[in-house]
């Protein structure tokens, strides 16, 4: 695509004038040094890009080689982060130049999905990304977090504090554990441990720093928390009105889930909890005595675009058989327009990648010129590839179209996937 906004990678010297983008688009202010050294051991300078009027970096994009967890296998996946554009160069086609940039560079490099979590929720559609992960924000006052009865326990479980640093080690222990089960779950590094645990004193606005709690045995940890607290007080009647912030919350199985939330939502002195960017299913909502206290707000998290079709949709797995024939229509990706004929007729043979035995069905998925049964855009096949986004409610809205009857229902019940998609850290 020709643009008067040349693209190229950026060196770690332009990393600055990157920054400088960013803090205009979203109204930050600098890094503190640590964040800043955080930041840089993240970045593959080849893979992050900007678009330069003469010499001004005018608009960026990068993105992060993970393995991500897709039904059934764990597969490369292109994170696409650092996105943001110069006040002054919007409307001018920056962003659609980096996008088709990246895109190309994704397609060039063999992975075939991209994700990304949205600034803005009317972006990313109209290059292929569909919402594919619904996260939620879970808030509840002082006193309304009491388990149901009968809530799971196993005598052998304790729940001890740690220094989140320090128990590193035992945090990746239970979220790889949970990392081979949830769709939307990323491979995490040192480098990616560093970003989940960072806790800069002028990033905490008045609250605690970083606490952590671990539920484990004697065969080791199966559960923690990552949270803070901010201590507040009615003066004048000397009331406790602390409030506690949970970051993260993993666990590997419902005792170890009972024990953590009894934990967190039992603690004295407290108004008020919050746990944002928690899955749609999450088992808290089946925990608690009176569910209806928790004040749920759900939205869009992960972004999902099939940058290559077949290959998208050889390597993940399905809930059943199903034999269909997909036309897609992809503006973007011309590559992917046309017709794919998806197969998965039994378990198969491992999916590539996989790191070990699967559920589902294994499948494949190739050109055909046989007649369609389904017609979808490209990024409604994004938003229904984690298994978390069903299909009826897009046809119902005019983004589908059945040609053969009963095609809808066998495509969305093979590509839906339990457990539901979640990333539970925005990258």
């Amino acid at each position: 695509m020709v643009t008067p906004y040349p693209i190229r990678p950026i060196t770690e010297e332009e990393l600055p004038a990157l920054h400088a983008v960013l803090e205009h688009a979203f109204h930050s202010g600098p890094l503190p040094d640590q964040a800043l050294a955080r930041v840089t051991a993240r970045i593959e300078f080849d893979r992050t890009v900007a678009a330069f009027d003469g010499g001004t970096m005018a608009g960026t994009a990068g993105a992060f080689s993970f393995r991500m967890r897709i039904p059934g296998a764990l597969a490369a996946v292109a994170g696409v982060s650092l996105v943001g554009v110069l006040p002054s160069h919007r409307r001018r086609g920056v962003l659609s130049s980096l996008m088709r940039h990246q895109l190309d560079d994704v397609h060039e490099r063999g992975e075939a999905v991209a994700a990304l979590f949205a600034s803005e929720a009317g972006i990313y559609g109209r290059y292929g990304y569909g919402r594919a992960s619904w996260p939620a924000g879970h808030s509840l006052r002082g006193g309304e977090g009491a388990l149901v009865r009968g809530a799971p326990t196993d005598d052998g479980l304790r729940v001890r504090i740690a220094e989140p640093d320090s128990a590193r080690a035992e945090l990746a222990k239970v979220y790889d554990a949970v990392l081979a089960e949830r769709p939307g779950f990323i491979a995490r590094n040192g480098a990616w441990w560093d970003r989940a645990l960072a806790d800069e004193p002028e990033d905490r606005a008045g609250a605690s720093p970083l606490r952590c709690v671990l539920a484990g045995d004697p065969a080791g940890p199966r559960g923690y928390a990552l949270f803070s607290g901010h201590e507040r007080w009615d003066e004048d009647a000397f009331l406790p009105d602390a409030s506690i912030e949970v970051r993260e919350v993993i666990t590997a199985d419902p005792a170890a889930t009972a024990a953590i939330w009894g934990d967190l939502l039992s603690r004295d002195l407290t108004t008020e909890f919050h746990a944002g960017l928690r899955p749609v299913d999450d088992p808290l909502l089946h925990l608690l005595a009176d569910p209806r206290r928790v004040r749920a707000r759900i939205t869009d998290g992960l972004w999902v675009r099939l940058v290559d079709v077949g290959s998208a949709l050889a390597q993940r797995r399905y809930a059943c058989p199903v034999d269909v024939v997909i036309e897609v229509a992809d503006g973007t990706c011309g590559w992917n327009q046309g017709r794919w004929r998806l197969t998965a007729a039994g378990p198969g043979t491992p999916v590539a990648g996989a790191g070990g035995p699967e559920k589902g069905v294994s499948g494949t998925c190739s050109r055909t010129r046989d007649p369609a049964d389904i017609a979808l855009p490209a990024h409604a096949l994004g938003a229904a590839y984690l298994g978390g986004t069903r299909l009826g409610p897009m046809a119902g809205a005019g983004l589908i179209t059945e040609l053969r009857p009963g095609a809808l229902a066998a495509l969305s019940a093979a590509l839906s996937w339990d457990p539901a998609p979640w990333c539970p850290m925005i990258f």
